[in-house]
């Protein structure tokens, strides 16, 4: 429930009760008349107001600006959707609200013209009076009121202080109050006992009595007499007490005297008998199944005092007649002293505990306060009134019970006390038991009768239409039941006077509202908001209903519409009446806003008991009067319209979402947006928006309700930003203006304006009630609008960054607790508490409570793909407005329609919103089959059932706008007029077709009426005429056609968006400025627009309504908001307006608040998007920022450019971990902001990027101001503070630092003085951050490592020399701290020093570095871990300087290292990068002194390294192997020397060193090490040989040969001497030795050649006692291999022989030149490919490997020769072995021969120039055929057992080849072939002396195969060692015959 804030109420804001032990104290008693006005005539007031206005004026206003200050207590959110119901049949307390409408009438005016001045001295008393009042009723509030069974006070309370006067009341009253009577009232009793136990001072009503007896009219009127006799009687009997009625009745008589003094003493009486509850009865039974309402006691003659008035008095309740008597007592004419007594009886009658007032009594009672307020002229009444109305309507509000719930904490002890007379005294009970008011709706005056009739307009059961609102289809509504009675009026017009109600109201105020049957819906239960028929109403229930129909009654008041005069008069009747129900609806919502919102405010039915939620109950009213209001153009209406929506929003947006949106969509934004709105306008709702902006759940439900739902037209969070932003960076003045433009809403006139003060009685702006935003100071003038509208963007970036950044997410607990802080006792709170707009009341980081959603569940993932979803659609709604089909596709493609069936293609057009129309009807209206069975499916969705001809066709027509094509239309209208015959079969037509034909025909009707280009229109009868004979023949009815004629003409048929109406271009030219003299056009034109709004809003809560009573209410349902990632999206909608809205300002003005604002607000978005990490966000936002700091224009800054220093200052210190890439415009500003700083300081810097532009110095202050503290301070700080930085927020500050540190440099150029500001802070924060973890570092280094190479490098030595400094006192300090074993960041650290080395080629720079390494040497080696290895790298580095100071320098420090500090290298594992440092030295070719020194160094190195401990094996880590830790570098260090040393000698003594050391240590090198060596460093010696391509190290072919010739063929020597020296150790790699041979023998270069074979021969010769058979095999097959690779199979290749360009004088020559290559062979087999065309190149190729294999293949042969005559080889090799050596020597023999003997290939070849003369290969032939004969006749007489196992296979070979070789001999001609004979003749002699040696039975074998061809030898002449040997043969054949013995 409410509780009245005690500091703001109103000052007539009473408690709702009176403490029951002394005398009331409220309103209506210490409102009594004094004396003097009592017995006074009607006082002059026609000068009331100049009177009243230099004292009543502020004082009224100060009074009623706390008149209402009420505060409500809180808002129940349960959550739970509020159930809708009928809340008709209504019993008489429905009827009398459509008769509280005020109406503006003439004769008002004169019913203040008839009074005289009031003079100003009581005016200002009157005015203490209240004042007075205020203090007493404040004392009053806070004292604890006693429970009510205390007994009353004996002597009722003077009125001594009563409206201000001291003086005595009447006679009769005074002494009746003041002191006790003389002899006429001893024997009265002192009190009057009443019911309840209670009593009442008989005193009291026996002074009124008797003044009442006592006056003319009691002698005059004999029921008046009797009654007070009777009455006065009863008192003096002590018997009144039980008999309210009888005591009762003299006073209801004496008020129906019209007597001025009998009135106010009957209403000073019946008032004070309220107070003690006297006219507290038991219902009568007589008084049940009366009618409602009775008839009117006071139908007669006002005056008359005929005994009828009293017996025609129904038998009503006595409150009821209570209510009547004192309601009936006002008229227009009633004296000023009445109606403050009227006021005060009905204010006690409202507000008294027992005596309850309900429905239309109620009613009746605000309704005669109301008109008192607007009918009296006397101010204090006016006020007294308006505060009266207040406190009623407070107390009906504050009765009502929310759920149940019993008084809480924050209650005052009067509220508590009076809920305490309501529990106890009205326990819930059925409403049988309480007395129901029975009272007609009553007002004597033609005033009541025009309300009335006003009031049927507007609650009028059928909608009305408008002409703006276009063909509404017309929806009866039953009223409400009630039961009949005489002077019951009905709320519908007549039955025959529709067309009158449909089409008579023109006016935008005259447009209809439904009655409550209109929210009739049939929901299924929920949470018992849907109760049983038989539902008993409580007296709960009953509260509830009547603060219903109070707030009901008030809206409709606020609806009423004002003529033109008096919009423009504050102070007509009708302005007067509006503000205040405007403000009381206002007070209502801001103070009781918990009973909206609960949901177990249900309103039922009196007879169907059907159940309404209380919010939806009243949401037509309310939102029908805000549409009205809120386009209003008088301020002070719209002032409280938009805070009334402001309460809605706050308080009620969970319950009306569907309404807001409809009112910020149609109405607030649009005027926010309209060039016709006023500035003050706009302003108000800026100021609402500011509040919505200041509330971060009520924002963040914006955006989730509207911009994520698809069923919202508009995305309402995004528009309002971007018009927000608009506001603020409107082009306009820049400053405020020292005259502000005057207001449209009100004409010129040179007549002080009032401003707010509506009356001098009345103040009714929003301001008046707590939590309203005073908006007198805004609005005047464009510059206040634009930084109010940056205001509201500031507040709603603070929104966002309190709600979504405070905390990753807050989940809020939904627990029972938590349920019960609802959001409504929160918003409550707020409103109350901030009645005042600060910017800074969200400040970042401030804590947001984040209420709970019980019900819908709030899922940021399906709000974004809701949001993503609606961005779809409205991407696809663009599509479709501009090329249907393509937008169907899309909205296909994308899954809006299920599929392309006509039926989900017409329902989405049909159900969506934002297309177009007359996109529709052209997509329908096409001709294709497919869009045809759309229209059709489309047509037959309609609702057209049971509708008139011109609805439906209305209907059919609002839902797309036909296409100009008649073909076209004629579908359309055929498929029209066939579904609407179908379905509606009471029509007149007799087919289809004459539907279709009325349609074209009503169609045409329509253009012709309504058209402005047609000038003769048609009439009825043209009408008529051309419809003759369209019904099948026949014709349709007269009337019928009539009708449809008339209805057309009034109203119509346009598309529902076509309400609006369209302001036209202003007029130019003469004629139009004088035909604009005195005319307001601003003012007009915004009437139009505004007009048009208020028309569409209308017909879209109408419709709204119609969708509710049928139950689909589906969409609305609302969504809280609990989490903070929703800011993320919200931002990223609208950062863009942020940025604008942000940055327009800030750059046009120099005003100070406003940069302020500003900057806060980018302060804020930076935040938003670093939080989020929203990269294009923040990098836009940090941009924009440090563009404005004007760094880079010194000479334009100004003072803001300041400030925008400092807070993206401020911005790098909060939100460093975020900034990411745009730290580097923030440091690019701090190196500017530096720059600045030195300039300004006079300091001469060279910049090199400004040449030939002069440098402009800043202002003097602004430098003074960049060397301040703070700035000096945060920049420092940005550096200083870095270690706090995350471990990835540090290494984007870095990069961009070294960034921003090599834009100085390279701006500087080559200045002796360049900028070096950011590499210095570059080095600190490497202070700073030195404790980081060492993977933080890594990452750290890795970016400065390089960004100290680029620098280093740098071609002004200035830098190099100031980085390298730099760097060497970074390295100083690191190398302080202790590196742990097999860590390398040392190594990494001092990597630049390297690259340095390396890559600047100043020697100056160079020489620097090795100063810094030998000073790190000097001061830190024994810090030095994996530092080593890159302090060698840059001494290697400097060892391929050319500068030989550079060279000598760097030698001296690896010396010095060698020599003090080798142990500790060793130690840290850098032995290998030192080798490799001494091995570079070796290298240098220009220095050889140095190079053999360093060689001698490296041998040095072996014995130190043999001797040091460091050097040796570690048993506690086996996996480091020492050989290959130390040794091995040693040895690859000879080899590299080896390959890659240009100088001979150096090479040499490479060579040397390395084959000596591995001679002298290799026996103590393990096997596995021994296989390293050879594989990693020996044979990769000869690596050239296999390959052309590792030819790269050579700068010549040249300088290779050399190589190939000096050192390569030393090292194959050395090789094989190392061999021999270790052969038991090596033999393990022979294999790899002889396939290096193989590979040294295959070449192209047969010198290569002849050096393989020799050291084959040489190896197998000094190692043939070592060798093993599984060697020999190995041995046997290498040759084998090398026989097979050197076979030049290519010479029998015919491809080869084919003439090519017919040169055959080309042939080849080996050896031409004098360069050693290496050319590996191509294998033997290469065959070309048959076909194949050979170039000749090719071909040249070919004929010379075939020479070259030729050549080889002759080395062999010797080689194997030389090999096997070699006794020791031949006696140790196995004889199998020799066998298959045999057998590559006769295939080279068998080859040979056969090419020989092919003289036509031979021929072919020397033809096709492959030699000068014939080839062949004599040589060959021969050689192979002696070394076989040799070897096999030895190996056939060899006497070992395995030669002679095998003598069957030798001789099998031998003697074949003996017989061939004789044969072929024979056949040799001397003549020609002496040459063939000479190199057979030595095998011809060998073979005979062979055959010799046989034993006989071998001899006698071959001997007929042999005998012949030696016979044929002495045919010949033959050499004498052929003949020695013929001798011996034939010896042999002698004796072997026995021809001859021996001897």
């Amino acid at each position: 429930m409410a509780t009245v804030d005690v500091d703001q109420a109103a000052s007539i804001a009473l408690p709702v009760s009176p403490p029951l032990e002394s005398p009331p104290h409220n309103l209506a008693d210490v409102l009594t008349v004094s004396e003097d006005l009592q017995q006074s005539d009607s006082l002059p007031s026609h000068n009331m107001t100049h009177d009243f206005q230099s004292s009543a004026d502020a004082a009224g206003e100060e009074e009623s600006a706390q008149m209402t200050g009420i505060i409500t207590a809180g808002q129940d959110n349960d959550g739970r959707p509020l159930q809708q119901a009928t809340v008709g049949d209504e019993t008489a307390g429905d009827e009398p609200v459509s008769s509280l409408h005020g109406e503006d009438k003439a004769d008002d005016v004169t019913l203040v013209e008839s009074r005289e001045d009031v003079p100003a001295e009581l005016a200002a008393e009157r005015v203490s009076t209240i004042e007075s009042v205020n203090s007493t009723l404040h004392e009053e509030r806070t004292v604890s009121t006693p429970k009510h069974e205390s007994l009353p006070p004996t002597t009722p309370v003077t009125d001594a202080y009563t409206n201000g006067h001291n003086k005595s009341q009447s006679n009769a009253t005074a002494a009746s109050v003041e002191s006790p009577t003389t002899a006429g009232t001893k024997a009265h009793q002192r009190s009057l006992t009443i019911s309840r136990g209670h009593t009442v001072s008989a005193v009291l009503i026996t002074s009124a009595l008797e003044t009442i007896a006592a006056s003319k009219d009691a002698k005059r009127s004999a029921p008046l007499r009797d009654s007070v006799k009777r009455a006065l009687d009863m008192v003096h009997a002590g018997e009144g007490g039980d008999r309210p009625r009888e005591i009762f009745e003299p006073l209801r008589l004496a008020c129906e005297t019209r007597n001025e003094k009998l009135m106010v003493t009957s209403l000073d009486c019946i008032s004070k008998l309220i107070s003690y509850s006297f006219f507290v009865e038991a219902t009568p039974a007589s008084a049940e199944g009366l009618p409602s309402p009775p008839p009117s006691p006071g139908m007669g003659p006002r005056n008359s005092m005929s005994g009828t008035s009293q017996t025609n008095i129904p038998p009503m309740s006595l409150v009821d007649l209570v209510v009547h008597t004192i309601t009936s007592c006002h008229t227009e004419t009633t004296p000023e002293t009445v109606s403050l007594q009227i006021v005060k009886a009905l204010l006690a009658l409202v507000l008294s505990p027992t005596v309850l007032v309900h429905q239309s009594s109620l009613l009746k009672t605000v309704r005669t306060v109301y008109n008192v307020f607007l009918l009296s002229t006397d101010p204090v009444n006016q006020m007294v009134a308006q505060g009266g109305l207040t406190q009623m309507v407070h107390h009906v509000f504050t009765r009502c019970k929310i759920g149940g719930a019993h008084s809480t904490p924050s209650e005052s002890p009067s509220r508590r006390s009076s809920r305490g007379f309501e529990d106890d005294n009205f326990p819930r009970r059925p409403m049988s038991a309480i007395s129901m008011p029975q009272t007609p709706p009553f007002m004597s005056t033609s005033l009541s009768q025009e309300i009335r009739r006003d009031a049927e307009v507007i609650t009028g059961t059928q909608i009305a239409r408008s002409q703006e609102n276009g063909p509404e289809v017309e929806t009866s509504v039953s009223p409400p039941e009630s039961a009949a009675g005489p002077s019951n009026e009905p709320l519908s017009p007549p039955p025959g006077d529709a067309s009158s109600a449909s089409n008579g109201v023109s006016h935008l105020g005259m447009a209809s509202t439904l009655s409550l049957d209109a929210l009739h819906v049939d929901p299924p239960p929920q949470d018992g908001a849907r109760q049983p028929r038989g539902h008993q109403m409580t007296i709960d229930d009953l509260f509830i209903k009547d603060a219903f129909l109070v707030f009901r009654a008030l809206c409709k008041l606020t609806m009423k519409p004002l003529n033109t005069e008096s919009e423009r008069d504050l102070k007509s009747h009708g302005m007067r009446s509006k503000l205040l129900s405007l403000h009381l609806v206002l007070t209502i919502l801001n103070s009781h806003m918990a009973l909206f919102v609960a949901p177990s405010s249900i309103i039922y039915s009196s007879s169907s008991h059907e159940a309404t939620s209380f919010v939806q109950a009243v949401n037509q009213y309310l939102c029908l009067s805000l549409s009205r209001n809120a386009v209003s153009s008088v301020p002070q209406v719209f002032e409280l319209s938009v805070e009334i929506f402001w309460r809605v929003i706050s308080g009620m947006r969970t319950k009306l979402k569907k309404e807001i949106e409809v009112l910020l969509h149609e109405i607030f934004i649009p005027i926010v947006e309209m060039k016709t709105s006023t500035l003050k306008q706009k302003a108000a709702i800026l100021g609402m928006l500011q509040r919505l902006a200041q509330d971060p759940q009520a924002l963040v439900e914006i955006y989730l309700n509207y911009d994520c739902d698809s069923q919202a037209a508009d995305n309402i969070y995004e528009h309002l930003m971007n018009t927000i932003s608009k506001i603020g960076t409107s082009p306009s003045a820049l400053q405020p203006k020292s005259q502000d433009p005057t207001s449209p809403n009100l004409p010129p006139s040179n007549k002080p304006q009032h401003g707010t003060s509506t009356h001098s009685s009345l103040s009714t702006t929003a301001l008046s009630v707590p939590g309203s935003m005073d908006i007198s100071g805004l609005g005047l003038s464009e510059f206040q609008l634009r930084k109010q509208g940056l205001e509201c963007l500031v507040a709603v970036l603070r929104s966002l960054v309190a709600w979504g950044t405070t905390a990753r997410e807050t989940v809020v607990d939904s627990a029972a607790d938590a349920r019960a802080s609802s959001r409504a006792q929160e918003e409550s709170r707020h409103d109350a508490t901030t009645p005042t707009l600060s910017v800074d009341r969200l400040s970042i980081g401030a804590e947001v409570v984040r209420q709970p959603t019980p019900d819908n569940v709030d899922d940021p993932t399906r709000f974004e793909s809701a949001r993503q979803k609606k961005t779809t659609l409205l991407e696809g709604i663009k599509k479709f407005n501009s090329k249907p089909k393509r937008g169907i596709a899309f909205f296909i493609e994308n899954g809006f329609i299920p599929s392309r069936s006509p039926q989900d293609v017409a329902r989405f057009l049909l159900n969506t919103d934002g297309l177009n129309k007359a996109m529709i009807g052209e997509y329908l209206g096409e001709g294709d089959e497919e869009n045809i069975a759309t229209m059709h499916a489309f047509v037959d969705m309609l609702d057209l059932r049971n509708s008139s001809f011109v609805d439906a066709l209305r209907t059919f027509l609002q839902t797309f706008r036909l296409p100009g094509e008649a073909q076209k239309v004629e579908r359309f209208m055929e498929k029209f007029a066939e579904r609407y015959y179908t379905i509606n079969s009471q029509t007149p037509f007799a087919s289809a077709g004459a539907a279709f034909v009325l349609a074209f025909s009503t169609i045409m009707l329509n253009t012709d009426a309504h058209s402005p280009q047609v000038k003769n229109r048609m009439t009825k009868a043209d009408f008529l005429k051309n419809n003759k004979g369209i019904n099948d023949g026949a014709d349709l009815p007269e009337e019928y056609l009539s009708t449809l004629y008339d209805e057309i003409v009034a109203n119509e048929i346009r598309m529902k968006d076509e309400v609006a109406t369209v302001v036209g271009a202003p007029a130019t030219g003469l004629a139009s400025a004088l035909a604009n003299v005195g005319r307001d056009l601003q003012r007009e034109a915004y009437l139009m627009q505004s007009s048009g709004m208020a028309n569409k809003t209308e017909a879209l809560f109408r419709t709204m309504i119609k969708t509710q009573r049928r139950g689909s209410r589906t969409n609305d349902q609302f969504y809280s908001a609990s989490h903070g990632v929703h800011v993320r999206p919200m931002f990223e909608a609208a950062w863009m307006p942020f940025l604008a809205g942000l940055s327009g300002p800030l750059q046009d003005t120099d005003d100070s608040e406003i940069v302020e604002l500003c900057l806060d607000g980018f302060k804020s978005a930076i935040h938003i998007a670093c939080f989020f990490d929203m990269e294009l966000e923040r990098n836009a936002f940090v941009t924009t920022l440090a563009k404005f700091t004007f760094l880079n224009n010194l000479g334009e800054m100004k003072s803001k450019n300041m400030e925008a220093i400092k807070t993206l200052l401020d911005v790098a210190l909060n939100e460093g971990n975020y900034l990411k890439a745009s730290w580097h415009e923030v440091l690019t500003c701090v190196s500017q902001l530096e720059h600045m700083q030195l300039i300004s300081s006079g300091v001469e810097l060279s910049d090199s990027g400004r040449k030939g532009r002069p440098r402009v110095l800043p202002a003097e202050e602004l430098a003074n101001e960049s060397r301040s503290t703070h700035i000096t301070v945060a920049a420092d700080m940005i550096f200083s503070l870095s270690h706090y930085l995350s471990g990835t927020a540090i290494v984007d500050f870095v990069h961009a630092l070294c960034d921003v540190s090599w834009d100085e440099i390279q701006s500087s150029g080559m200045s002796p003085r360049p900028r070096l500001f950011s590499l210095q802070k570059l080095v600190e924060i490497s202070y700073y951050n030195m404790n980081r973890i060492r993977l933080e570092w890594l990452s750290l280094w890795e970016i400065l490592g390089q960004h100290f190479n680029q620098v280093c490098c740098h071609s002004n030595p200035n830098v190099g020399f100031f980085a390298l400094d730099s760097l060497r006192q970074l390295a100083m300090r690191f190398l302080e701290k202790e590196e742990l074993p097999h860590f390398t960041f040392q190594k990494d650290f001092l990597k630049p020093f390297e690259y340095t080395m390396i890559h600047n080629a100043n020697p100056d720079v160079r020489d620097m570095v090795l100063q810094c390494l030998q000073q790190m040497i000097q001061a830190r080696a024994q810090n030095l871990r994996s530092g080593w290895r890159t302090l060698f790298g840059v001494l290697s580095a400097a060892s391929k300087v050319l500068t030989e100071r550079i060279v000598n320098s760097a030698f001296e420090i690896v010396t010095r290292v060698n020599r003090d500090h080798f142990s500790a290298v060793a130690r840290h594992g850098s032995f290998a990068d030192l080798t490799v440092c001494v091995t570079d030295f070796c290298k240098v070719s220009k220095y050889q002194k140095i190079s053999l020194l360093a060689i001698g160094m490296l041998r040095g190195m072996i014995p130190v390294m043999l001797e040091c401990p460091e050097c040796s094996s570690d048993p506690k880590n086996p996996v480091d192997d020492p050989m290959i830790k130390f040794w091995f570098p040693v040895l690859f260090g000879f080899y590299d020397i080896i390959m890659n040393a240009e100088d001979l000698e150096v090479r040499r003594l490479a060579l040397d060193s390395l084959f000596t050391t591995l001679k002298t240590y290799g026996s103590d090198y393990p096997a596995e090490f021994w296989d390293t060596v050879c594989q990693e460093l020996l044979f990769p010696i000869f690596a050239v040989l296999k390959s052309t391509q590792d030819l790269s190290r050579w700068n010549s072919q040249e300088d290779m040969s050399v190589w190939l010739q000096t050192t390569m063929i030393q090292a194959l020597r050395d090789l094989i001497d190392l061999y021999t020296y270790h052969f038991d150790i090596l033999e393990r790699t022979l294999d790899g030795l002889l396939d290096l041979l193989c590979v040294c023998i295959c070449q192209e270069n047969d010198t290569l050649g002849r050096i393989g074979t020799s050291c084959l021969q040489q190896l197998i010769e000094n190692n043939v006692k070592k060798m093993s058979p599984a060697r020999w095999e190995r041995i046997a097959t290498t040759f084998v291999k090398l026989f097979r690779m050197t076979t030049p199979h290519q010479l029998f290749d015919e491809s080869l022989r084919v003439d090519i360009d017919g040169s055959p004088s080309d042939f080849v020559e080996t050896n031409g030149g004098q360069t050693m290559l290496p050319a590996p062979l191509s294998p033997s087999n290469d065959q070309t490919k048959p076909g194949a065309q050979l170039s000749l190149g090719d071909r040249r190729r070919i004929f010379k490997q075939i020479i070259v294999k030729c050549v080889l293949q002759l080395l062999l042969i010797e080689t194997v020769n030389d090999l096997l005559r070699n006794d020791l080889v031949y006696t140790t090799i196995p004889p199998e072995h020799l066998l298959k050596l045999m057998g590559v020597l006769d295939h080279s023999y068998q080859f040979a021969r056969s090419f020989n003997e092919d003289k036509d290939i031979r021929m072919a070849l020397w033809k096709v120039g492959f030699m000068k003369h014939l080839p062949n290969l004599l040589k060959q032939e021969s050689s192979s055929a002696s070394t076989l004969v040799h070897i096999l006749l030895q190996m056939y007489f060899d006497p070992r057992p395995e030669h002679q196992a095998a003598r069957p296979q030798i001789a099998e070979r031998l003697l074949p080849l003996e017989l061939g070789v004789l044969q072929d001999y024979n056949r040799l001609q001397l003549e020609t072939q002496a040459k063939n004979i000479a190199a057979w003749t030595p095998v011809v002699a060998e073979i005979l002396q062979g055959f010799c040696r046989f034993d006989n039975k071998a001899f006698m074998r071959w001997l007929p195969a042999s005998y012949p061809l030696a016979a044929g030898l002495l045919s010949r002449g033959v050499p004498d060692e052929i003949r020695e040997g013929l001798r011996d043969y034939f010896m042999r054949v002698g004796y072997a015959q026995g021809i001859i013995e021996r001897t």
